[in-house]
């Protein structure tokens, strides 16, 4: 499928580019995107919960009264958990939340996405750019010369720029990576998807 190329202030440059019908072009797989979603969300979460147990608390073992005689109810330690400040049951313990998911899977996860993107008309495909310093205002001025300001954009280059990645740092819906680290889940959270001329290729590259 071929698209416009448009250039930082937003105007058409006359150009356009292929977009691979194997990575844009293909009618998403749902349940593929699910599961890549599922496993990225998953390894965001630390796992380091943890919560104390009876044997755990520190409190004397001593048994607060006899067994029988007394007309209560039994009763162990302090540290039971029947108790206020006594251990829980059953409560968190550290574990691991990572999800396997075959590399295929991911691929296919990737393609499904940016052709739902595709298909609804969220990609913009831009020259390539690069400021001298860091500069937030100049980046949001591109954004809202292609009217993505307000969409959560995701920049995709071609390359990693320290530069850029440090002008749209600050800007609170908006996200910038390098093609070679795109995931399901940011193509899938973005309103647009802006992608530079550089970037196409090796987007195609990593999703075969």
């Amino acid at each position: 499928m071929k698209v416009s190329v448009y250039n930082i202030k937003g105007e058409a440059t006359g150009r356009s580019i292929e977009l691979p019908e194997e990575v844009f072009g293909i009618e998403p797989h749902e349940h593929s995107v699910w599961l890549d979603v599922k496993r990225y969300l998953a390894a965001q979460r630390q796992g380091t919960h943890k919560s104390k147990e009876r044997r755990e608390i520190s409190g004397s073992t001593r048994k607060l009264h006899k067994q029988k005689g007394t007309g209560g109810s039994r009763k162990g330690d302090i540290n039971s958990p029947v108790f206020r400040g006594g251990g829980r049951v059953f409560g968190p313990r550290p574990r691991n939340y990572d999800i396997q998911v075959n590399a295929k899977v991911k691929r296919l996860a990737r393609r499904s996405a940016l052709s739902a993107k595709a298909q609804s008309g969220a990609i913009v495909v831009v020259e390539d750019f690069s400021f001298d310093s860091p500069k937030t205002s100049a980046f949001l001025d591109i954004l809202r010369s292609l009217n993505v300001a307000d969409k959560k954009p995701l920049t995709v280059l071609g390359e990693y720029d320290k530069t850029l990645y440090l002008s749209c740092r600050n800007l609170e819906k908006a996200v910038i990576a390098p093609a070679t680290d795109l995931n399901t889940y940011q193509i899938m959270n973005a309103g647009a998807v802006i992608i530079t001329e550089s970037a196409v290729q090796k987007i195609t590259e990593n999703c075969e």
